[in-house]
């Protein structure tokens, strides 16, 4: 297990570490849409993913409760106005938009939207950036993440094909295999051929080393039939050169190489997991303590992550991930109390495992198993951080218990609240604590910026990631308002998840912005990016 890695210099004394304040940039709230929040919207998923086109500035934003992209007239950034919303309903039955994207390449004014049926094949929907329809393809089961090639030539879907536990007795899983779609959009969007431009490529090349793959720690269920069905892509990034795609396979804490010139998955790198007994690895994992006790703990966390960004520095590229900790629809799980810990590993496992030290504390079940059913050792779900790898798996920044002592600092009334309702003191921290959701990575004058949004506790962290060995925490902004109603739509931003960079030069208003759709208000956000007073 690799500890927290930190240049930390002056300023702002978190308990178990001094946090960076001294340069850097901030984020200054410019408007939202809707603004107020309509309370109609709440906990709808009316605004999950974002995207923007430059030449329109344009926003394209998935709204799942009615089943639309929402198009957003950004040409004032103070001021956005709804243009449209593309109705979606008549091209998948019983689907719903999980991710849209804009063609990078210049003159083809086109978005691709991902559309999710549950436990069914999905479709990627071809629009121009007025909302007139333009072809569509066929793609695997339950496309998550879509997104365009920085070249422009492919369009990429994550399809998940998440696990769904059956009655065939405990731990019983009917599975499909998860896979990737990969279409080729060089040519003109109405010569699409779904034979000879569309490949779906899943993982049954590994099902013959599952064996090697457990004892390398990438997390197959013991339920699942194949490893291709127990894989789970999730979210994905590109190399600059349009050669390479890194997935996340959240729930089996790792990461997939994908070769783009070949067509095929050339690797799976485990991602192990975070020793939260060692000094600024703490958590608060309990519920039940009525207070805010972020310690060390003899607990692992597994990283998990959703999103994936990469960027270069001196030409090597880095992977850096928001380490959520999804699991696979709870039936991987149990509370650290309900478990039998071995008492060679755990001879205090009585105190331990009371509500308020770990007992509360949600843990895997397959993971740390002993052959006699005990556990040696503890695993939770995400690790309540970000980190930065190099491609090859090794870890070389985690930002440890960063995110939990800042935003106990900030909001020490709302520590670890959930995203629907207010007055939640610690609500998730027998969960996965802030619970960071997306990345996105922004240049601005030589240095390179991460923007990490927390689902739960809302709000955005703010690092100078320009060395990956040593980034630097620049500020922490949170719109919600925890003094409002969420089903009123008085509580401003709830429950940031998707979230997109726009440089300076792409940008409506000529500075760079940050853009945030908050699936529980219904809210996006338009931030611009300004340097710290």
């Amino acid at each position: 297990m690799i500890k927290m890695m930190s240049s930390m210099s002056a300023a702002l004394v978190l308990g178990s570490g001094i946090v960076t304040l001294d340069a850097g940039v901030t984020l200054e709230l410019q408007s939202r849409y809707p603004d107020p929040p309509v309370a109609a919207l709440f906990d709808e998923s009316a605004a999950e993913i974002v995207a923007y086109d430059k030449m329109s500035k344009r926003l394209f934003v998935t709204n799942s409760g009615t089943d639309a992209i929402d198009v957003i007239d950004i040409s004032d950034v103070t001021a956005p106005e709804l243009i449209t919303s593309i109705d979606l309903e008549s091209y998948l039955e019983d689907a719903g938009p999980t991710s849209v994207a804009v063609n990078p390449r210049p003159g083809r004014h086109e978005i691709a939207v991902a559309l999710r049926a549950p436990l069914s094949p999905g479709k990627v929907v071809f629009f121009s950036t007025d909302g007139t329809y333009l072809a569509s393809a066929d793609v695997g089961i339950e496309p998550d993440k879509i997104g365009y090639s920085p070249n422009g030539r492919y369009v990429v879907t994550a399809n998940e094909a998440e696990s769904l536990e059956t009655e065939d007795g405990p731990g019983a899983i009917d599975d499909f295999d998860g896979s990737l779609t990969i279409i080729d959009v060089t040519k003109p969007l109405r010569q699409l051929n779904q034979t000879k431009d569309v490949q779906t490529i899943g993982f049954d090349a590994f099902n013959s080393v599952r064996d090697d793959l457990i004892a390398a720690e990438v997390r197959i269920h013991p339920a699942a039939g194949t490893v291709a069905q127990d894989l789970e892509p999730e979210y994905f990034t590109f190399s600059e050169d349009s050669k390479t795609a890194w997935v996340t396979l959240q729930e089996n804490n790792a990461v997939a190489e994908v070769d783009l010139q070949t067509n095929e998955v050339v690797a799976i790198i485990p991602l192990g997991a975070k020793d939260y007994s060692l000094e600024g690895n703490g958590l608060d994992p309990s519920n039940r303590d009525d207070g805010i006790n972020i310690a060390n703990w003899p607990v692992y966390g597994l990283y998990m992550p959703d999103a994936i960004a990469s960027y270069k520095v001196e030409g090597e590229t880095f992977l850096v991930t928001a380490n959520e900790g999804d699991t696979r629809d709870d039936f991987d799980t149990e509370r650290i109390k309900d478990l039998d810990l071995d008492p060679l590993a755990f001879p205090d496992a009585a105190w331990l495992q009371e509500d308020e030290q770990l007992g509360r504390l949600n843990a895997s079940i397959i993971d740390g198993l002993n052959s006699d059913g005990t556990y040696s050792e503890l695993y939770s779900y995400g690790a309540r951080s970000f980190s930065i790898w190099k491609t090859d798996g090794t870890l070389v920044f985690d930002s440890g218990d960063q995110f939990e002592q800042i935003t106990a600092a900030y909001f020490p009334d709302d520590f670890n609240s959930t995203d629907n309702e207010n007055d939640s003191f610690d609500n998730r921290s027998d969960d996965k604590g802030p619970e960071p959701e997306g990345v996105t990575l922004g240049k601005i004058g030589g240095h390179t910026y991460a923007f990490v949004t927390l689902e739960r506790t809302g709000g955005i962290m703010i690092y100078d990631v320009t060395d990956p060995y040593s980034p630097s925490w620049c500020d922490y902004v949170n719109t919600r308002e925890f003094a409002g109603n969420p089903e009123a739509g008085t509580a401003g931003d709830l429950a940031p998840e998707g979230i997109e960079f726009i440089a300076a030069g792409d940008s409506p208003s000529g500075f760079p912005l940050v853009v945030v759709a908050n699936e529980v208000s219904g809210t996006t956000s338009i931030f611009a990016v300004k340097p710290l007073p």
